[in-house]
């Protein structure tokens, strides 16, 4: 089992682990505790490097399998040993973008839900900018400047993000905890990680976010398209 360090600090930038496998033919090695997110919720994985006796493997992927996370090393050099002591290092630059992109998605969820009651139906992002689909039938383009006014009202307000970690049946008495259309949460999850900004949004989420909504930045809706009668996608920016 691979101890998940992002769950709980999303700011740690490096890290010191035991290498606990190794797959030489998929250069893929799992450690006893990693700050690398593997992706998934519509984030995309970190990337970084992995330094274990002086030399420095570039993480080109990573990969939750089961209770582990996979790192794929790139580069030619021999693959270290199972034991091995090793030091993580996420591109920074890249992490805190989406960071700051992943809070802006939910200042848009929770301020989209707030004002119009409409859920999640969908989403994605890459560094600084993202996308969210919503059951939104009256969602129209004179709408659209209301929401970008509304939303970094949200961002400015300098709004406390909080992350929890607590038992499902606690966590599923939340009223509006599930946000999404759907419930994508699997039966076999005992623990349910929240990501809470405080005064706007409380969502069941297992990625990275930022500490305060003043760390996002500016937010532009880019522009929304119809996926449907019903469902509308908008499209932001970040600066």
């Amino acid at each position: 089992m691979t101890e998940l360090l992002y769950q709980t600090d999303s700011y740690i930038k490096e890290f010191e682990a035991a290498v606990t496998a190794v797959e030489a033919e998929s250069r893929v090695v799992s450690l006893d505790r990693t700050a690398f997110y593997p992706g998934g919720g519509g984030q995309p994985n970190d990337l970084g490097e992995l330094v274990v006796g002086g030399v420095t493997y570039p993480v080109v992927s990573v990969k939750k399998q089961g209770a582990e996370v996979l790192h794929f090393l790139g580069g030619e050099s021999m693959l270290p040993v199972v034991t091995a002591s090793a030091v993580g290092k996420i591109d920074w630059d890249r992490r805190y973008k989406l960071m700051r992109t992943h809070t802006a998605l939910h200042v848009l969820c929770g301020t989209v839900f707030r004002d119009y009651g409409a859920l999640v139906t969908g989403g994605n992002m890459e560094p600084l900018q993202g996308r969210m689909d919503f059951e939104f039938e009256t969602l129209r383009a004179e709408l659209v400047g209301e929401i970008e006014a509304a939303v970094n009202r949200e961002a400015e307000a300098g709004r406390e993000v909080r992350v929890k970690i607590l038992p499902r049946d606690e966590a599923f008495q939340i009223p509006d905890l599930i946000r999404t259309k759907i419930n994508l949460l699997p039966e076999g999850i005992l623990e349910v990680r929240t990501v809470e900004i405080v005064g706007l949004d409380l969502q069941a989420d297992g990625g990275t976010h930022v500490g305060n909504t003043s760390e996002i930045g500016r937010i532009k809706v880019a522009d929304y398209k119809s996926k449907g009668a019903i469902n509308k996608r908008i499209y932001i920016e970040v600066a």
